[in-house]
């Protein structure tokens, strides 16, 4: 072959070659754009936003090997999350086990909207505390010691105003037994109580949680316990409810264990999510579990054995399921 048309012909197969890897380029990014999954969470100063930013850095800093990009969505906590999921608005979301439960039951607060039966499971993240914050010159040393104070009762959504409700129905009360009864979101809370505004803020999170820190440090404020026989009730009746302990000495002012309403962070989505996909997210979290657990102070003694094995409210994800066979978290009977 002449040296001209085999210079010719070496031009033409490289530009073809060229032609082909920016195809190919093009379908990677085109597929993982169009693998972007949308993870709801809760208010800024809550644990729900600091942890879907977790899960989504993980799955992120994975993006060449899977193709997916997930994306943190500030909403307004456990109940916004599954009403905007069943709604097709988000992927996936963070709630609280209770919640749920009653969200796949069709009970309760779900009543109306009748069984969500496609909401799958796919880890526990960590329990979840009923925390009641009083000003220290509030005189409020229990639960029943409401009666007649100013409460922040929560933005509708969350899940700490869902199951304040039901704590308030076990007392038969409603919100006129309240000298003011607010709704303020989360962010607003701290500020409110050191302000004089409200007597009470409530919050159903994990600790140590930043917000807590906020206010017991900016003013004198004191964890309430919750304790009694309706609470006792309550928890033999529904198994996503169990007894919880706050540590002592995690904020000033407060030194002595505080115990209350436990329920657990889980992380969910629907059967619609293809098993692939929740593979890859669940693989991104525990192939980096250590490095999940630096990235807040309340994951730091988090057991993936713990946060697959325990009894979930609804059924695990098979892609999830996959993930913990393969792995060995999960030992078959």
């Amino acid at each position: 072959m002449p040296k001209t048309q085999f210079t010719w012909c070496f031009s033409i197969l490289m530009m073809r070659l060229v032609l082909l890897a920016s195809l190919v380029g093009i379908a990677r990014v085109s597929s993982a754009e169009s693998s972007i999954v949308t993870l709801g969470t809760g208010g800024f100063t809550g644990v729900y936003y600091p942890a879907g930013g977790a899960i989504c850095r993980l799955v992120n800093n994975e993006r060449s090997l899977h193709g997916i990009r997930c994306s943190v969505e500030s909403t307004g906590g456990s109940v916004d999350n599954l009403q905007r999921v069943r709604d097709g608005d988000l992927d996936l979301g963070i709630a609280q086990s209770d919640w749920i439960h009653h969200a796949y039951q069709g009970s309760d607060l779900f009543k109306s909207a009748g069984p969500d039966t496609e909401l799958r499971a796919l880890f526990y993240l960590y329990p979840e505390y009923f925390t009641m914050i009083a000003r220290a010159d509030s005189g409020i040393k229990s639960f029943d010691q409401l009666l007649g104070k100013r409460v922040n009762v929560g933005a509708r959504g969350s899940g700490q105003r869902a199951t304040l409700d039901v704590l308030m129905r076990l007392y038969q009360w409603d919100n006129s037994v309240f000298s003011e009864a607010l709704e303020l979101d989360p962010a607003e809370q701290a500020s409110a109580l050191c302000n004089n505004r409200i007597d009470v803020m409530i919050y159903t999170l994990g600790h140590p949680s930043g917000a807590t820190k906020e206010v017991t440090r900016e003013c004198e404020s004191r964890l309430i316990a919750l304790t009694g026989k309706p609470l006792k009730e309550l928890i033999a009746k529904n198994s996503f409810y169990h007894r919880a302990i706050i540590p002592g000495g995690l904020y000033r002012g407060n030194r002595e264990a505080t115990p209350t309403l436990g329920v657990m962070a889980t992380f969910f989505t629907t059967s619609e999510m293809s098993d692939d996909t929740v593979y890859s997210l669940v693989k991104s979290v525990f192939e980096n579990f250590q490095r999940f657990r630096e990235l807040h102070p309340v994951f730091a003694d988090l057991d993936k054995e713990a946060m697959v094995a325990g009894k979930f409210s609804i059924p695990v994800h098979p892609g999830a399921l996959r993930y913990y066979r393969e792995s060995g978290l999960l030992k078959e009977p």
